[in-house]
């Protein structure tokens, strides 16, 4: 079962603007690297096509991460997601220079997060969001707890809850039937 607690700010039809942090809720945190330095990293294939839905709805879609990693930056080039922040010591910063960017308060906005690192956001943003195995204090900050662990789908439900709380989800499922 979904946990979901009312956002303290605005409401979801508000949300414009959605991050997410990468190790953890992109993927299952694990990272490999090879002898040879190269780096892989597991992500879900419905995560991937619940952001392209979500980008078709409209909805703007970043990564901030505090890992710098090429296989990041090539899921994200895939997947059509134009603002990503690698190597962010400072989140917080990042979320509030994109909002200064892009004209946004924080009730636009929703982030998911698994980790202590993701918290000044987590209690900031309109829609605070974490997958099922996040920490203890991710989890108790977010409005909305996917069932499923990071990397394993927990951002394809995040996407639809969303989706599903605009009214964009009918619409959007109308495009794949014949």
């Amino acid at each position: 079962m979904n946990a979901l607690v009312t956002p303290k700010r605005g409401c979801l039809g508000d949300i414009k603007w959605v991050g997410f942090d990468v190790d953890g809720v992109m993927t299952d945190g694990g990272i490999i690297i090879s002898d040879s330095g190269e780096e892989s990293k597991r992500f879900h294939s419905r995560d991937g096509h619940g952001l392209k839905m979500l980008l078709r709805a409209g909805v703007e879609v970043a990564i901030i991460t505090g890992r710098q990693s090429q296989v990041v930056a090539n899921r994200a080039r895939e997947l059509g997601i134009k603002d990503t922040r690698q190597g962010v010591f400072n989140k917080l910063a990042a979320y509030e220079a994109i909002l200064n960017e892009k004209g946004l308060s924080h009730s636009q906005t929703a982030f998911a997060g698994d980790d202590v690192v993701d918290l000044p956001i987590l209690t900031r943003c309109g829609l605070a969001m974490a997958p099922a195995d996040a920490c203890p204090e991710a989890l108790a900050a977010a409005h909305f707890v996917a069932k499923a662990k990071g990397g394993h789908g927990a951002v394809r439900e995040m996407v639809e809850f969303i989706l599903k709380s605009q009214g964009l989800w009918d619409d959007l499922l109308a495009k794949y039937r014949f």
